[in-house]
């Protein structure tokens, strides 16, 4: 019960936390330049610019129909922490939206370090199991009537919102915003995945146990052994296992052993479903209960 406490405490600071600083990213850097996002916040930006309307509340306004009907298909967690992170995120882009820094007026600076800023705070919230966008909510249920992924939605989507700002606002304004909407998208997968980012390792060796031994030794991790055949070196054991990004400097030194002489190949793993990593806490379980 008290992991359970601390785990929903700490997805609703990550919420926050990533609600004000998307709200920073908008009101401090992006607005002033004119610099469209997309999504709903993004049709909110551009009808808060040509009527009086603040631009917290047209998020709420524009976002919760969204939201609310994603949520009937998705989990009832999903809409609370939602509904959390929209209002603090419609009440932090009011405050940021009467306090001016004027932090840059160029364009690109803008553009990059909003994104990024951005990028961070959407992460965040992500992260926290909300959103601040029924974009994506509302994709996720069209994907299922219709013959196109969600993906496809959202970026047909946003190209509607960035031509219309392009009408509005200039072509150039479209453009710095089809930018932000890269960084943006770029920031968000790596705040997701993180230092946590799967990496898939295939091990071609004469030693595959002692290897998969010492790698459940050191790292925690299970292996799965197959056995290959080599068109020259004949018969060899190809091991496979998903790590982290930060642990695989551990795995090149446990392969770079001279008794092993073993190929290792790595590649990115774009999602991890089931339970098929040990953590090194069950290693460590199972030491203290054979001792």
């Amino acid at each position: 019960m008290q992991t359970f406490f601390k785990s929903t405490f700490l997805h609703y600071v990550l919420l926050i936390v990533g609600s004000v600083l998307a709200a920073a990213a908008l009101e401090e850097l992006l607005i002033p330049s004119q610099i469209m996002d997309g999504g709903m916040v993004g049709i909110a930006m551009i009808v808060s610019a040509k009527t009086p309307i603040p631009l917290g509340l047209l998020t709420i306004l524009l976002n919760l129909p969204a939201v609310w009907i994603g949520a009937r298909k998705l989990e009832r967690s999903f809409f609370i922490r939602s509904l959390v992170g929209m209002g603090v995120f419609s009440a932090a882009l009011v405050l940021f939206g009467h306090i001016s820094y004027n932090i840059t007026e160029d364009k690109l600076l803008a553009t990059v370090f909003g994104g990024l800023l951005l990028g961070v705070g959407v992460g965040l919230v992500l992260l926290g199991g909300g959103c601040l966008d029924g974009t994506e909510a509302l994709a996720i249920l069209l994907s299922r009537r219709f013959n196109f992924s969600v993906g496809q939605f959202v970026l047909g989507f946003n190209v509607l919102i960035y031509l219309t700002a392009g009408l509005l606002f200039g072509l150039d304004r479209a453009l710095y915003s089809m930018l932000t909407y890269i960084i943006v998208s770029r920031v968000e997968d790596y705040v997701n995945t993180g230092m946590q980012q799967g990496k898939a390792v295939m091990i071609i060796t004469n030693h595959g146990e002692e290897i998969a031994e010492d790698i459940y030794r050191t790292l925690g991790r299970t292996v799965t052994l197959i056995e290959g055949s080599g068109l020259i070196s004949g018969e060899k054991i190809v091991l496979y296992c998903v790590i982290t990004r930060i642990e695989l400097s551990t795995m090149r030194k446990i392969i770079e052993k001279d008794d092993y002489s073993a190929f290792m190949s790595v590649s990115d793993v774009s999602e991890i479903v089931g339970k098929h990593i040990k953590s090194r806490s069950a290693l460590l379980n199972k030491e203290t209960d054979g001792a």
